[in-house]
């Protein structure tokens, strides 16, 4: 029960990882209909920017005071340089060129970087572990990374269903050359939804910083995980990605940790762990086949 506990927290803190990254995808993908390959890096960035800034000024908060309007930065030069002339052609174009900026900057943060992984010190706030009950004791900083993305996750939500940027986001999602014949300059809407999920991408890299290896390419397997979320949550809803990014979490971590464990009630060990290996990255693509079965449009797809 006290392995579970804990990969039970792992999965959610990878679930929410993954909202913090699908958030800003999914109003993307949803609003601009624009698929963004290159989103991923963002995250990668966000981490080296974190790892950076952390290392200059010798705090992490300072640091990641810092990392995240310089992702968001980024992520606005990203778009006027090269994304927004990308908004009319079709996704073949969009893809290649997206997949090329993946290229790219995998090869620019060596270059300005070094290919060597990059290590970022948890701050001692957040160091050690607290008990959460007998015989369980959980890292600190992963219950702050837990929060945190909770924390955002209800601003968020308030943000899109209560303001007014939020109701012309959610209007974008579901007609944009409606909410553009109306009047509102659809190009700065484009351009602020980009940029705030830059930054959201961007704030997880930060996160995930002081507990994995910063190196390049470190987002592209995070990315099929994200696009998995948005398309089980439904294009263009920030609830939908919350709800599947929970769910992706907590199937790929605990179906790795006991997807092995349930087969041996089937067959013999070493087939048994070998099967489980094999099956487990399966079970996420298994869920979101059963979940479009269903549901085609996703969970909660944005109402047109």
């Amino acid at each position: 029960m006290t392995l579970l506990y804990v990969q039970t927290l792992n999965g959610l803190q990878l679930g929410v990882l993954l909202f913090l990254i699908a958030a800003g995808l999914t109003l993307v993908f949803g609003v601009m209909d624009f698929i963004n390959l290159a989103h991923g890096v963002q995250y990668m960035i966000g981490a080296y920017l974190a790892a950076m800034f952390t290392a200059l000024t010798g705090n992490f908060f300072y640091g990641l005071a810092l990392a995240l309007p310089s992702a968001l930065a980024f992520g606005l030069l990203l778009e006027f340089l090269i994304f927004r002339h990308l908004y009319d052609r079709d996704h073949l174009d969009q893809v290649l060129a997206t997949f090329g900026i993946i290229l790219f900057l995998n090869q620019a943060v060596k270059v300005v970087w070094g290919a060597a992984p990059l290590s970022v010190p948890i701050p001692d706030v957040l160091s050690g572990s607290i008990r959460l009950m007998d015989g369980l004791l959980y890292p600190v900083y992963r219950l702050a990374i837990i929060g945190s993305g909770l924390a955002i996750a209800v601003l968020l939500g308030i943000l899109v269903s209560r303001t007014r940027i939020g109701m012309l986001v959610r209007a974008g999602a579901s007609n944009a050359p409606m909410v553009s014949a109306l009047g509102v300059d659809i190009g700065k809407l484009f351009m602020i939804v980009f940029g705030f999920g830059a930054m959201l991408a961007g704030f997880a890299g930060a996160m995930v910083a002081p507990i994995l290896s910063v190196e390049p390419g470190m987002g592209d397997n995070l990315l099929i995980l994200t696009f998995v979320v948005i398309v089980i949550g439904g294009i263009g809803s920030v609830r939908g990605a919350f709800i599947a990014a929970i769910l992706v979490g907590l199937v790929d971590t605990l179906g790795r940790v006991f997807g092995p464990q349930v087969l041996r009630a089937l067959m013999d060990p070493s087939a048994a762990s070998q099967a489980g290996r094999a099956l487990a990255p399966m079970l996420t693509y298994i869920l979101m086949a059963a979940i479009l079965f269903f549901r085609p449009g996703g969970l909660f797809p944005a109402k047109k």
